[in-house]
């Protein structure tokens, strides 16, 4: 019976600020917060009564607060603030909240550029606080399997990887991020392509060259819903990504060729089906568990479609590993899991992966061969209201 990661706490419970409540705020954060030992969801803040009433219910004893500036107001009785708002305030909310002393995470994508990613990263360091980003998807099973793979040695020496988070959604469902306007920050490249960027850099290094092609498919709509990128590592690997909502027929989430074998996954991980369905995790208790018919399959010259190669167990999905470790940093028991540094280094993927799209260009990061080595993967267990 395999859980999420927790840790040991000493002290009272490090009080978090949480600011936005719509679909980030109330099915991620919320609960992951609320579920981490040594954490205490303490403000809430939202304008909308109906996303009060639900938090009050989720969450007894939560206070609320109108305005973001309420919280730098009382930023000596919080420990940290999330902001969970709409992408375009990332910035200027992580900012302030630095400003007043305050530690920070920031959902994904932390800015609309690198540099501003980086901007927030010398402030933080200039004040000596946390900055991280959430950046949820490196704790998916499904990635946690391949990275132990590749860890590993089982697939040899990677040649290929392609991931994809593809949809089926026609119709489009409304809401800044179908926004047309580049300073709402909107598109799946920026959305869904945020966490592939993030898992090939993990898994695999810095780019030297990203392509890209980027389509608006959906009648009405205004930004990419269907976005190709190839990525060429320093250390040779090739990363094909796909972000789509108009795939009618879905690939698999992972295809990862190798010199001695290969790896197919379909299927998304589970939790956050298991957190929108209300479900909270619980220490000791199993979490993020696939069944064994969605398990990828490992070998070499066979077909996974017709039961070819070895099934390989997915292993436990664990996005409370993610509070567990801000919660060790804060204390200083452990590092940043995710740091403004590492994103600012996938926004450089995609502000080339747009201009590549644009301009028809294959863009170059940096030379062939130049840059950090790759990473040796270790096992690791609508336009809405505030």
């Amino acid at each position: 019976m395999t859980s999420h990661t927790t840790s040991g706490t000493c002290g009272p419970a490090l009080r978090v600020g949480l600011v936005g409540y719509g679909l980030a705020g109330s099915v991620f954060h919320a609960p992951l917060i609320a579920a981490t030992p040594g954490l205490a969801l303490d403000t809430v803040v939202t304008r909308d009564e109906e996303r009060r009433a639900g938090a009050r219910a989720a969450y007894p004893g939560v206070r609320f607060a109108d305005a973001p500036d309420e919280l730098w107001a009382r930023a000596d009785e919080l420990d940290l603030v999330v902001i969970a708002s709409p992408n375009r305030t990332h910035v200027p909310l992580a900012r302030v909240a630095l400003e007043a002393g305050l530690p920070v995470v920031v959902d994904k994508p932390v800015a609309g550029t690198a540099a501003g990613a980086r901007e927030l990263a010398a402030l933080a360091d200039a004040r000596g606080l946390l900055l991280s980003v959430f950046q949820n998807r490196r704790w998916d099973g499904d990635f946690l399997t391949l990275r132990a793979l590749v860890a590993d040695g089982a697939l040899g020496e990677v040649q290929r990887f392609e991931s994809r988070f593809e949809r089926w959604r026609p119709r489009l469902k409304g809401g800044w991020r179908e926004s047309g306007d580049p300073r709402k920050i909107g598109g799946l490249l920026y959305d869904l392509g945020s966490h592939l960027v993030d898992q090939a850099l993990t898994l695999f290094g810095p780019v030297a060259r990203v392509y890209a092609e980027s389509d608006v498919r959906r009648p009405g709509a205004a930004v990419d819903d269907d976005t190709f990128l190839a990525l060429t590592h320093v250390s040779g690997v090739r990363s094909h990504l796909y972000v789509s909502s108009t795939t009618a027929q879905l690939g698999p989430r992972f295809r990862v060729l190798g010199s001695g074998a290969g790896y197919v996954k379909h299927g998304l991980d589970p939790q956050e089906a298991a957190l929108r369905e209300g479900a909270l995790p619980v220490p000791g208790e199993p979490w993020g568990e696939e069944p064994e018919e969605l398990w990828g399959r490992l070998g070499a010259g066979e077909s996974p479609v017709t039961g070819g190669g070895t099934p390989v167990r997915t292993l436990p999905g664990d996005y409370p590993a993610y509070y567990a470790a801000i919660g060790d940093a804060l204390r200083g028991r452990g590092d940043n899991p995710v740091t403004a540094l590492q994103a600012a280094e996938a926004l450089d993927v995609l502000e080339a992966a747009r201009r590549s799209a644009r301009e028809g260009v294959t863009v170059t990061l940096r030379p062939a061969g130049a840059g950090s080595p790759v990473p040796s993967p270790a096992r690791v267990p609508e336009e809405q209201p505030v």
